[in-house]
C-alpha cells in the first residue's frame, strides 16, 4: 500500500528546486538574478554555494522581511530590490557576470492566504488582488469595466468558458450593490451551468483578475526580453509557470529565438547571423510524483529553460506582436 504524505501547507516549498539547481549549476559560481524572490527558496539554495551572488527582485514589499534575514547571513553576496521583474534591465549590471535569470511565476501559500491581498476565493470583504506596485485593484476592475471587457478578461486570462454569462450577471448585480469577494464568488457559482467538483467554480475568474490587476502578461513578456539582454553568453534563463497562458508565452519566446536567426547591430560587419538561444528540451520539466505528494500545488508547474549562445544585447523578437491581443485586454486598465 502506497503511503500518503500530507504536506505542511504553511511551509514554503520552492518548486522543482533540485531540477533548477542542476540546470543553473551554481557550484561553478557567478551572479544569479532571482526575479521572483518570494520566500527566498531558490535564493537560499544558490547562496549555499560559496562563490555565488544573488540579486533578488520582488514587487511584493512583504518579501523584504525575508530578504533582511538573508542579507544578515550573506552580507555582500545578496542584494534585494522591491521592483517588478520587467524592470530588471534597469539594474546596474555592467560588472556582473550574470550566469542565470530565474522566474517562478507561482504565488506562495502566504500570499494566497493573506487576507489583505484578497487573492483567494476564500477571502472576505473588499476585492484587492494587488501584488505590489499596482495602479488599481480587482474591486475597481469589477465595478468599473463593462460587460464585454470583463468577458474578454475571463475568457482570455482565465480560459473561463462561461465568462460571458458571468460578466453579464456581474454587471446586473453591481447596479444594486458594490461587488465584494463573497458576492463575486456567489455570482460565479450561480452563473455556472456545469459544475466541476475537482476545481472551485471561481478558480478561473480569480486567476483572470489576478493576471489583469497585476498586468502579468506584459510583465512576463518584458521580463523575458530583459532577461535575454542581461544574461551573459552560456548563461541560463529558467521559468517555472503554473498555467497554460504563461507557459504558452514562455514556450513561444524560447522556441522562436532558438530557431529564428538574429544578429546584434553592434556586431562586426559580416558576422554570421545566429540563434540567440539553445533550447535543450522541447518539452517542459514537470514535478515528480514524490514532489506532488509533498507539495500538491506543484502539480501544475512546468519548467522551461534556454541557454544564451551569443553575448549580445540587441536582438529582434516578435513576441509583442504575437501576444498583442492579450496586451490590448490589459489596456482596459486605462479606463480605471
Amino acid at each position: 500500500m502506497k503511503a500518503t504524505i500530507i504536506s505542511d501547507r504553511t511551509k514554503h516549498y520552492p518548486v522543482l528546486l533540485n531540477e533548477l539547481i542542476s540546470i543553473i549549476t551554481p557550484q561553478y559560481g557567478g551572479t544569479f538574478i532571482d526575479c521572483t524572490f518570494g520566500q527566498g527558496g531558490y535564493t537560499k539554495k544558490i547562496l549555499n554555494f560559496s562563490n555565488t551572488k544573488v540579486i533578488a527582485l520582488d514587487r511584493d514589499s512583504d518579501s523584504s522581511k525575508k530578504a533582511e534575514e538573508i542579507q544578515n547571513k550573506f552580507q555582500n553576496r545578496f542584494l534585494f530590490k522591491n521592483i517588478k521583474f520587467s524592470q530588471l534591465n534597469n539594474l546596474k549590471l555592467k560588472n556582473e557576470n550574470i550566469k542565470g535569470v530565474i522566474f517562478d511565476l507561482g504565488y506562495s501559500y502566504a500570499q494566497i492566504k493573506n487576507p489583505k491581498k484578497g487573492l483567494s476565493f476564500d477571502s472576505v470583504g473588499e476585492l484587492n488582488m494587488k501584488m505590489g506596485i499596482n495602479n488599481f485593484s480587482a474591486r475597481e476592475a469589477i465595478n468599473i469595466l463593462d460587460e464585454i471587457e470583463l468577458e474578454k478578461i475571463f475568457k482570455y486570462f482565465g480560459e473561463e468558458k462561461e465568462g460571458k454569462r458571468i460578466a453579464h450577471n456581474i454587471v446586473e448585480d453591481r447596479k444594486k450593490r458594490e461587488i465584494t469577494t463573497e458576492e463575486l464568488v456567489r455570482i460565479i457559482e450561480s452563473s455556472k451551468r456545469k459544475k466541476n467538483f475537482k476545481k472551485h467554480s471561481a478558480t478561473k475568474v480569480f486567476q483572470a483578475l489576478r493576471i489583469f490587476v497585476n498586468k502579468e502578461i506584459s510583465e512576463l513578456i518584458y521580463g523575458l526580453i530583459n532577461a535575454a539582454k542581461v544574461v551573459k553568453k552560456n548563461g541560463v534563463i529558467v521559468v517555472v509557470t503554473f498555467h497554460s497562458l504563461e507557459d504558452k508565452i514562455v514556450k513561444y519566446f524560447f522556441k522562436s529565438l532558438s530557431e529564428n536567426k538574429s544578429v546584434s547591430r553592434y556586431m562586426p560587419k559580416g558576422k554570421e547571423e545566429v540563434n540567440l538561444f539553445k533550447l535543450i528540451n522541447k518539452k517542459p520539466i514537470i514535478p515528480s510524483d514524490k514532489e506532488i505528494n509533498e507539495n500538491p500545488p506543484s502539480r501544475s508547474a512546468k519548467l522551461r529553460y534556454v541557454i544564451k549562445k551569443e553575448d549580445f544585447y540587441d536582438f529582434e523578437t516578435d513576441i509583442l506582436d504575437k501576444f498583442n491581443y492579450l496586451i490590448e485586454i490589459e489596456n482596459y486598465s486605462k479606463k480605471i
